[in-house]
């Protein structure tokens, strides 16, 4: 603002000020992701079983695997592993072993509130004749 001869206040770029403004506020906000991955991590512990997601989303399953066998390599999950959920959702997981293994640890963390970016749970499954990569 300036002032003129008469002593009167003038508004100098008040225009501008207010169009910027103006146009500052119309513009939409950024969205934000309503929705993210979660993944349930089931490690190599040798054993088999299924993770499974309260709500329902996530159903993966990893078979036992000797590493000392016929030589192949770990069987990857079958399944559901990843699922979107809504953000905010909070998550309940349930591992059940297969027969013949039973859980080591797991699921870690129980529950997941689901946020933007990275989620997951991790699980490990051992046979039961104490064979475990945690050993």
């Amino acid at each position: 603002m300036t002032r003129n001869r008469t002593g009167a206040w003038r508004a100098t770029g008040l225009v501008t000020a207010l169009a910027t403004a103006a146009a500052i506020a119309s513009v939409a906000p950024a969205q934000a992701h309503t929705t993210a991955q979660l993944s349930a991590w089931v490690s190599d512990g040798w054993g088999g079983g299924t993770v499974t997601s309260q709500p329902a989303g996530i159903n993966c399953h990893q078979s036992a695997w000797d590493p000392y066998g016929t030589g192949d390599p770990q069987p990857a999950p079958t399944g559901t592993c990843t699922a979107s959920f809504a953000v905010g959702t909070t998550v309940t997981f349930t591992a059940t072993p297969d027969s013949g293994s039973y859980l080591n640890d797991g699921p870690t963390p129980n529950p997941v509130t689901v946020r933007s970016g990275y989620n997951f749970t991790w699980v490990m499954f051992c046979p039961a004749d104490g064979l475990c990569s945690a050993g």
